[in-house]
């Protein structure tokens, strides 16, 4: 399963982006799958911002984007977004979302650019 996302540019600080991530596989959702959107800037390691999923659609974020970003998904749970507000520099990074099923399915997407600067 590919997955793919949209989204990311080139935006001034403080400014808002939403990213989305879908599949490209005719069929699949993310029912059973927890979503985490990624995100890895130039010389460092790639760490998680948010995520959402079993158990009961829970959701939780990372203390660098918790209350700036907002993790969602749409009703039929074929896309998921990550919607950013109140862009800072140190957001800028490639930006990819992951889905996981119990470490046994896991699967990336190409990512996207997400610039912040003036």
């Amino acid at each position: 399963v590919q997955l793919g996302e949209s989204g990311g540019g080139l935006v001034q600080p403080g400014g808002s982006l939403r990213l989305s991530c879908a599949a490209a596989t005719s069929g699949f959702t993310f029912s059973v799958y927890v979503v985490r959107w990624y995100r890895q800037a130039p010389g460092k390691e790639r760490d998680w911002g948010a995520r959402i999923g079993p158990p009961d659609t829970y959701i939780d974020y990372a203390d660098a984007v918790r209350g700036r970003f907002t993790i969602s998904e749409d009703n039929a749970k074929t896309t998921v977004y990550q919607q950013m507000d109140n862009l800072k520099p140190e957001d800028t990074a490639v930006y990819y979302c992951n889905a996981n099923l119990a470490s046994q399915y896991d699967y990336w997407g190409q990512g996207t650019q997400v610039t912040v600067s003036s």
